[in-house]
């Protein structure tokens, strides 16, 4: 899978429509399209922090749930 795929699951993953997911990371709409479009390459290494910050938010909502303040 290329990047391009795996920021489509990424996105899809989280529920958030294209213009949900800029703004959420603080990404230009236009940038953001032209990367799951293929018109432009990101950069691998923002992928895996956008994977590792989504991680982490749903384990701090798993432990605020269940009431684990770690």
């Amino acid at each position: 899978m290329d990047l391009r795929e795996q920021l489509i699951a990424l996105r899809k993953g989280t529920g958030m429509n294209k213009k949900q997911f800029a703004e959420y990371f603080g990404i230009p709409y236009r940038t953001f399209q032209d990367w799951e479009l293929g018109n432009r390459t990101m950069p691998e290494y923002l992928l895996r922090l956008m994977v590792y910050k989504i991680q982490m938010e749903r384990r701090l909502e798993q432990e605020e749930a269940s009431g684990d303040t770690g």
